[in-house]
């Protein structure tokens, strides 16, 4: 039997991303960079507030924020990659979930427009209903508020007959 690695063979530029995400999204290295713009705005008079002094600041932020851009929108991918697939894993192993919503975030805007359309017809559906767990798709849901409909119906005619029974009962007593 194969042993299952805990650690997947990642790359340098992986590794490095991963700890350097990591490391800016920490509490020291907030810290470090409010000290480091504090010395810089202290060190202003020294440097006569120079235009060597202001282009030390722009160039610096310019830089890190450019880098952290992308390193910032790969951690959001792949966390969002996670997340889909651990979710898609929650839909695949339950029993009464559409299998249709697996893989749903490849789906075109206006296909997940549509769907979300039939949730609401489902909500709409279970809000008529006693219980919000009681159905699992739109046709479910479709099906057993007609069926209760039908039942009302037939409870008022049945309801109405007996009424009319009384009626007349008490018609011919008199």
């Amino acid at each position: 039997m194969k042993k299952h690695n805990a650690k997947p063979n990642r790359g340098f530029f992986e590794k490095f991303a991963t700890s350097v995400t990591r490391a800016t999204g920490s509490t020291p290295a907030i810290v470090i960079a409010f000290l480091l713009v504090i010395i810089w705005v202290a060190s202003g008079p020294i440097f006569h507030y120079s235009n060597a002094w202001q282009m030390i600041i722009n160039t610096g932020t310019t830089s890190i924020t450019f880098l952290m851009v992308f390193l910032i929108q790969k951690a959001q991918n792949k966390d969002s990659l996670a997340i889909q697939l651990k979710l898609n894993e929650l839909v695949a192993a339950h029993e009464f979930a559409s299998n249709r919503m697996v893989n749903v975030e490849d789906m075109t805007e206006q296909e997940l427009k549509i769907i979300q359309k039939y949730y609401t017809k489902i909500s709409e559906f279970t809000k008529k209903e006693e219980s919000l767990q009681q159905s699992h798709s739109i046709d479910e849901a479709n099906a057993q508020h007609n069926f209760k409909n039908e039942m009302e119906k037939e409870l008022e005619i049945e309801s109405g007959e007996k009424s009319a029974e009384i009626i007349i009962k008490s018609s011919a007593n008199k």
